[in-house]
């Protein structure tokens, strides 16, 4: 569970998110959430992919007014605290820049494309933008880049639990555990 601040994103004296259809209970919320955000998912991505917060926002469209919007409160999981709100925007502009210079990661060996990826999430995960759907909307956009850059991924091998760890040692600066996971999930023929 995330911790932050007096949270205005969620229902007074409670830890769920404020949400359009008005749901108060967590695992209501969490089930709407989940249904929603495939059922987008699913669909072709809005065609700015290179704009992050369009994909969040195309994804929760349906679930939180603020999708797309980043964040104002800070946030920590555990002992992982991210990205503070007022440095969000500069820090996502520098990462972006990169990736920019980096031509979106395109003609790169597979090593060095699972390299650059592995750093480029971890940094993203870092600053963690969203109040709620970063991983999701990192998932999506992981699989975008792969795609654009000719190097599909298949999400069907990805095990939810080791990724959450791979993006945990990563946060810590070990990348090794999700460059691993990048590359098992690189679609061989």
């Amino acid at each position: 569970m995330y911790q932050a601040e007096p949270d205005p994103y969620c229902y007074p004296g409670t830890n769920v998110l404020r949400n359009k259809p008005g749901l108060t209970a967590a695992d209501a919320l969490e089930q709407f959430e989940t249904a929603m955000t495939f059922a987008r998912s699913e669909e072709p991505l809005p065609p700015s992919v290179s704009h992050y917060r369009a994909i969040h926002h195309h994804l929760f469209q349906d679930v939180y007014e603020w999708a797309g919007k980043f964040r104002t409160v800070r946030l920590t999981k555990g002992v992982s605290t991210f990205c503070y709100p007022a440095n969000i925007e500069r820090e996502m502009r520098r990462l972006f820049r990169r990736l920019r210079q980096q031509h979106y990661l395109r003609d790169l060996s597979t090593a060095d494309f699972v390299q650059e990826t592995a750093h480029f999430l971890s940094e993203l995960n870092a600053i963690h933008p969203f109040r709620e759907g970063n991983g999701r909307t990192q998932l999506t956009f992981l699989a975008l880049l792969s795609e654009r850059a000719g190097l599909p991924l298949d999400l069907d091998r990805l095990d939810p639990r080791a990724m959450l760890a791979a993006m945990i040692a990563s946060f810590n600066g070990d990348d090794t555990p999700l460059g691993a996971i990048i590359q098992s999930l690189v679609a061989h023929d």
